[in-house]
């Protein structure tokens, strides 16, 4: 590890990996620190979105953008060599997937595009990767998922928006969207409950979502209705309860824009922090009571995830933190080491 790196990396509370694209225009994988400082770098075949990492194994994956059909496995210190893997014929990958508890398995949310339909892909951390099962996502177009501290379940966010490869990003069925959550059981596949979006709110698609420590389920939404809407963009739950929207201010809606693209659970402080890239806006909000403790502007609002300050946000234009680098972020952080 150059000099340079070690130093940067005795002065930082926290390390973190996002996928970039470089001023040549290039795709790759980044570990750095809580004050923007670049570790390491991996290249990528193509553009990626989410990631995602496994304290036990140290592996970490970057998932491509839809309708992307590889993930990359690294590892942040670049001790192994990557290992790419693709999707099987008629799914594509939709930018994220999260490990099991103890590791050796890998789940990708996908789509069976033939059928219409959101499955979970299950792959062997412990055979190169290979794909060995899957389960239905009990929904349309699943985006993000994360586990349960106990790893017994995956919430997933089912969009509810229908695509296809072959019209590329076109969203096709705006009209009669079906978002919802679902609790999956990872040992069996079978549904656990299911939250579908209320009737007047079925164009608010579900596409982040967060655990704190007290095991509620935060997500996400992005607002495919009339631009002069003012939907509630997240909320939270907790097995068994309903779904509860966030009340947030008038103001904080409006700067948030309708679209949220990612969420973070600050658990050692309960918080939780939104960015809107279209909104240009990073936001905090009290966990307990719901209450925005933050909002600041952020151009080109990306990635967010718990620092020792509360969160550090990224930006497609190179923000990390109060940091300016020359690669554009994408749009997700994962944090990989404590604070």
């Amino acid at each position: 590890m150059p000099l340079q790196a070690a130093f940067a990396l005795s002065r930082t509370d926290a390390i973190y990996t996002s996928a970039f694209m470089a001023p040549d225009g290039s795709y790759g994988v980044a570990t750095l620190t809580e004050e923007g400082a670049i570790i390491e770098r991996v290249p990528l075949p193509a553009r990626a979105h989410g990631m995602t990492w496994s304290p036990v194994s140290n592996r970490a994956v970057a998932f491509a953008r839809r309708p992307g059909t590889y993930a990359m496995i690294f590892a942040p210190d670049d001790s192994i060599e990557p290992i790419v893997i693709t999707s099987v014929e008629g799914r594509h990958f939709y930018g994220h997937g999260c490990f099991s508890a103890d590791g050796r398995l890998l789940y990708a949310t996908e789509n069976d595009f033939a059928g219409n339909r959101g499955m979970i892909g299950v792959y062997d951390g412990t055979n190169s990767f290979a794909r060995v099962g899957e389960f239905p996502s009990y929904g349309i177009g699943p985006h993000d998922m994360t586990l349960s501290a106990d790893g017994h379940m995956l919430v997933v966010a089912n969009g509810g928006i229908e695509t296809h490869p072959d019209f590329g990003r076109t969203k096709l069925n705006l009209d009669h969207m079906e978002p919802s959550l679902a609790l999956i059981d990872t040992a069996t596949g079978a549904l656990i409950e299911r939250h579908a979006m209320p009737d007047n709110l079925r164009q608010l698609s579900t596409r982040h979502v967060d655990i704190d420590a007290d095991g509620k389920v935060w997500f996400a939404c992005q607002y495919e209705g009339a631009r002069n809407d003012l939907p509630p963009l997240a909320g939270s739950f907790s097995r068994g309860e309903d779904i509860r929207f966030l009340d947030l201010p008038e103001e904080t809606t409006l700067a948030l824009a309708n679209y949220v693209g990612a969420i973070a659970v600050n658990r050692r402080d309960g918080l939780v922090g939104l960015t809107s890239p279209k909104g240009g806006a990073a936001v905090t909000v009290d966990a307990r009571t719901g209450r925005v403790v933050r909002q600041e502007s952020l151009a080109d609002a990306a990635g967010i995830a718990p620092s020792a300050q509360g969160f550090v946000a990224s930006s497609y234009s190179g923000a990390f933190g109060e940091t300016k680098s020359r690669v554009a972020w994408d749009q997700h952080i994962v944090r990989i080491g404590l604070f």
